[in-house]
Formats: structure tokens, sequence, C-alpha cells
């Protein structure tokens, strides 16, 4: 089941339709024109950088709704930064995670273990449950691993193992190197810039190859995955690719964009990067 739709895109602009709800929000990649203009009266609200952060008819939304994305049923509202709880771009990644854990349990007598960081609300978390792993989800802000929590309730995974873990994400790997915990699937989702839960600063063209490092050190004797995704301009495929190659001998590196999808006459839409390094 799939309550997300991209309906159209141009002008710097996307109109994306979550659940009953249909919303205007900028798109710097969208340079093209609009396939369907009179579709773009159907926004229930819009959301706008051009004299500060705004948004316009939010007082028309309902101050929490669900839409279910890719099998996931994920809690919605609207943030002042014009975000809503979930990135669309990353559901096919959510996909791949599950058939990918999936399979590889097929093959093992022990659960994997799946580290998310960076992990916002979930949706990659709950992917890696439907998978069948024991997962653990770092995230330094408190509200969004409260956020994930319920994300999980809602999918009915409230007693499956997942560790929620509010935290700065490299003193979280540090720890876990002294603990001797590791993990057989590892998801990385690194902020251009970010805080931690102490106030750490994250800058990703400084910080992300410690995070890399640290990464390494807690990838199990058997890793099945690690997966390194970015929103990040300037961090393109194949920076991504690079970075897997020097952390990771042997094993097989994809690499690729990140894309919103819809209807037949809509433009796909670059939306962030990834990379992948799997056994195979």
């Amino acid at each position: 089941m799939n309550d997300y739709t991209l309906l159209d895109s141009g002008h710097g602009r996307k109109l994306e339709r979550f659940g009953k709800i249909t919303l205007d929000r900028p798109c710097a990649q969208a340079v093209w024109s609009p396939a369907n203009p009179p579709l773009w009266k159907q926004a229930d609200a819009s959301f706008t950088r051009k004299d500060g952060l705004q948004w316009k008819g939010r007082e028309r939304l309902p101050e929490v709704w669900h839409a279910t994305v890719n099998g996931i049923k994920m809690k919605l509202s609207t943030t002042d930064f014009g975000h809503l709880g979930v990135f669309p771009e990353t559901r096919d990644m959510w996909d791949w995670i599950t058939t990918t854990l999936t399979a590889e349990a097929s093959k093992r007598s022990e659960p994997l273990n799946f580290l998310n960081l960076f992990a916002y609300s979930g949706g990659a978390t709950l992917a890696g449950a439907k998978g069948g792993a024991h997962c653990c989800h770092v995230d330094a802000s408190k509200g969004m691993v409260q956020w994930a929590r319920e994300n999980a309730q809602l999918n009915g995974l409230s007693d499956h193992p997942i560790r929620w873990i509010v935290d700065d994400c490299n003193k979280f790997l540090q720890r876990e190197i002294k603990r001797g915990r590791r993990y057989d699937a590892i998801l990385l989702d690194p902020p251009s810039f970010g805080r931690g839960k102490g106030g750490e600063l994250y800058k990703i063209e400084q910080a992300l190859l410690d995070t890399l490092n640290l990464v390494k050190g807690v990838l199990s004797d058997r890793p099945c995955f690690v997966y390194l995704t970015s929103h990040t301009p300037g961090f393109t495929p194949i920076v991504l690719n690079n970075l897997l190659r020097q952390l990771i001998l042997g094993g097989k590196i994809e690499h690729g964009e990140m894309l919103l999808t819809g209807e037949a006459h809509t433009f796909p839409v670059p939306s962030g990067t990834w990379s992948r390094w799997t056994q195979k």
C-alpha cells in the first residue's frame, strides 16, 4: 500500500500527495516547467522560503495525520522547516533493506543486527524490523526518536527488538566499539550540519570520515551491507562510492541518485544520493 504520490514538479517546486493531504513545497532541482499547472490548485497548503520559512494554509491542515509509504505507516505533521516526518525519496531504499535482510536471515541461525544512524523518524528502522532484524535506532533528537517510536507502534512493531537511542552518533559508535557490540547491516544518513545530544557540532565535510572509520569498527565478522546516503549538495554518488571503497575492501559497491517518482507524466526528481556496499 502506498499513500504517497508525486503529482507534478517544476519552477522550483514539487506537488505531492500524502494520504488525503496535497502539499506544494520548494524543490530547487525542479528547474523545468510543470507538466500540469492547473493541478497545483489542488494544494491544501504550501511552504515557502522566500520571505523566511513559512507555511501558507497550515491552519487548514490537521495537526497530525497518517500515510502509508511503501507499506510502512508514518505519522506526519508539518514542521517549521517545511518537513513532514518522512522523506519519500528513501522509500525504494526501505524496500531494498527489507528484501535484503529477509533473504540474508534465511541463511543464518541468529537474527541479524541492523544499525540505523541519524535515523530521523524511523522509516528505515521499521523496514529493517520488517526484514526480521534486531534494530538499533540512533538520533540526537529526543523528539525524533519519540516520533520514530510512535511510528513503530503504528506498524505493530512496539514489541519488536529495537533499541531506541538518543545520542550523538560518533560518541555512540565509540562506546559501542568499547562494548564490543557489532552489527551486520548499517545505514547512515549524515546531515550537512547538525548538533548532537550534548550540542556537539557535526559538519559533514569534517566529520564524515571519522563516522565511517567508527562504522568500520562496529561491523561484524560477517557483514551484510553498509548503506550511505546524503542530501548534501556536492556529495554526488561518486563521492559516496569513493568513501565506501576506502572503507571496505572486496564485495560489491553500487551507487546512484535517490529519486522522487510519481504519475506517468511527471519527471523523476533527484533528491539525494546513495552508495551501498554488499558482500555479493
